[in-house]
This record gives C-alpha cells, structure tokens and sequence, in this order.
C-alpha cells in the first residue's frame, strides 16, 4: 500500500505529522537551512541525540525523539543526502534510497505522518526539478505502512516543481 501524498508550501517544524525528515550532514550535529530550522525548533537535546548517531552516511536514515516540536511530532528522522557533482557520481540513486531509509525507518517507528523537505536542494546543489522527479517517484514506488507523505517546500517554485512531478 502506498502513501498518498501532498504537496504543501510552509514551514517544515509546524507540520502535524508523526516525523519530520531532516536533511542533515553527515554528524547529524545540526547545520544550515531545513535542518538548522528543525535543530532551533526541537531544541539542545536534537543535535546531543544526533550525535550519539553520527556518521550517518549519505543515503541512509535514522530516528532521534523530536524533543521541543509540536506535537503530533514525535520523531525527526535525519537523512543525509548527496553533493551533487555533475550527476555521474550516483548521486541520484543515493537521493532515491534517503527517500526509501526514511519511509523504512517511519515504517519501523511505527509512524503513519511523515513530512519531507526537499532532500539536497540547498547547499548541497541538486538540480531541483530533477529531486522533485526523484523524490516522487520513489515515494510513489517503494512499499510502506505509511499512509501520508507530505512534501514541504519552503516557496512556490519548489512546491510547483514538486506539485509537477505528481503522477496525473
């Protein structure tokens, strides 16, 4: 059974959904952007939790307590995406399985909500028509338990983007 799936533009922390993901580096200690925005938001006891974690390599996911969000968050799930370099490094297929790790791991916790951003987008440089294919594709694709996805974009031309890769 597949998600369904929305497209919304706002703020990712004040999203009613049981996890947010996190596009985070690689210490999983906080950084700039979405995942500055999700560290500020759920406080000191995020980047601590994070850290015991850490490395968390590009690709893959994991869960920490979502501390000082707003219920109904429970969890954030911090996914490193790839740098783009040109597109002949697999950084498309690296994107496809953070997409994939994360729904595994909401699958594990349980979690029926979850709320991406657009994973790599910022500093690390993917081409953002191409993340947003990328992204609904495997979230249109890969098995789950979860029975909404919601795609944060943080102004209108993400979320067009993101709304134009949505199957008819």
């Amino acid at each position: 059974m597949g998600a369904r799936i929305e497209v919304v533009l706002g703020d990712i922390t004040e999203q009613d959904t049981e996890a947010v993901v996190t596009a985070a580096n690689e210490s999983l200690l906080g950084g700039g952007g979405v995942d500055g925005a999700i560290h500020r938001a759920a406080g000191p006891r995020l980047a601590e939790a994070g850290g015991a974690l850490a490395p968390c390599e590009p690709g893959d996911a994991v869960a920490t307590p979502a501390f000082d969000l707003f219920p109904p968050v429970r969890h954030v799930i911090h996914t490193v995406g790839p740098v783009w370099d040109g597109g002949g490094y697999g950084e498309a297929r690296t994107l496809a399985s953070c997409y994939r790790r994360c729904l595994a791991v909401a699958d594990r916790l349980g979690v029926s909500s979850l709320a991406f951003p657009a994973i790599a987008t910022g500093v690390y440089g993917f081409p953002p028509d191409l993340a947003a294919r990328i992204a609904v594709d495997t979230l249109t694709t890969t098995p789950t338990d979860v029975t909404l996805v919601r795609l944060v974009a943080f102004d209108a031309p993400s979320r067009d983007l993101l709304r134009a890769a949505l199957p008819a």
